[in-house]
């Protein structure tokens, strides 16, 4: 398949360090050391490891206070994204492409961050409309860097913004058809569970919104330098596995 999203040319280094969670200082291959702006709030973890190879983006605007966005790590045999705000986008160009066959017939028309629930606080990231007699699809997108044993785990972390989603998915049930669906940001995983571990909460409220009807779509993608690709599904696992 060719791929959804073409990166600007990239610059290859290493990883120094990451810290202060925004920021990370990366060794480029001409040997210039620069200082780049790490998209991601999380821990990272196994994604941030000094040495590894990593690929950043430059952007010349004079009114940035760094030029320089890091975007992918290569961990094993696999690039992994960085970027947390790149599966938005990708995902935009997906849904506008129809790449998805699980939901390609059931839409015609794409909005982003469209205001839902009772008092309207919260933004879905996209809603999906068609014609009249079609039920509005409501779509969450979560990224998903946390691997164990080539199984793709979601959340990395305790995240009660990620409970909400949930929560507020499932109670659109009987009226639109909410779909949560996983950004796996790396080509090596072929099953995706939810991550007890780090968040219990998440892993109970995922399984009953599945059970009250909240569709789930783990989606492969390979990351890689040149651009993203989408691979299909991974096998679904109510349960991280032991």
């Amino acid at each position: 398949m060719s791929l959804i999203y073409q990166y600007s040319p990239l610059l290859p280094g290493k990883l120094i360090k990451r810290y202060k969670r925004f920021l990370a200082d990366i060794k480029l291959a001409t040997g210039e050391i620069i200082t780049a702006h790490c998209p991601n709030t999380g821990p990272m973890t196994g994604n941030c490891t000094p040495g590894s190879l990593v690929q950043v983006s430059k952007n010349n605007n004079p009114k940035r206070k760094l030029a320089y966005t890091w975007e992918m790590i290569a961990v094993n045999s696999a690039w992994v994204g960085v970027n947390t705000a790149m599966p938005n986008r990708v995902i935009k160009l997906a849904l506008e492409q129809k790449l998805f066959p699980e939901l390609a017939s059931r839409y015609s028309n794409v909005r982003s961050e469209v205001p839902y629930g009772k008092d309207k606080k919260s933004r879905v990231d996209f809603l999906l409309t068609g014609e009249d007699t079609q039920l509005p699809i409501y779509l969450e997108v979560k990224s998903v860097t946390l691997s164990t044993d080539n199984v793709a785990l979601f959340p990395d972390t305790v995240t009660l913004r990620g409970q909400k989603h949930l929560k507020e998915l499932t109670a659109l049930v009987n009226e639109a058809k909410p779909v949560m669906l996983y950004f796996i940001n790396r080509s090596d995983c072929n099953v995706f569970a939810p991550s007890d571990r780090c968040d219990p909460l998440y892993g109970e409220l995922l399984r009953e919104a599945v059970i009250q009807g909240v569709e789930v779509l783990p989606c492969r993608f390979e990351i890689t330098p040149p651009g993203i690709r989408y691979l299909g599904l991974a096998d679904f696992l109510l349960h991280e596995p032991d």
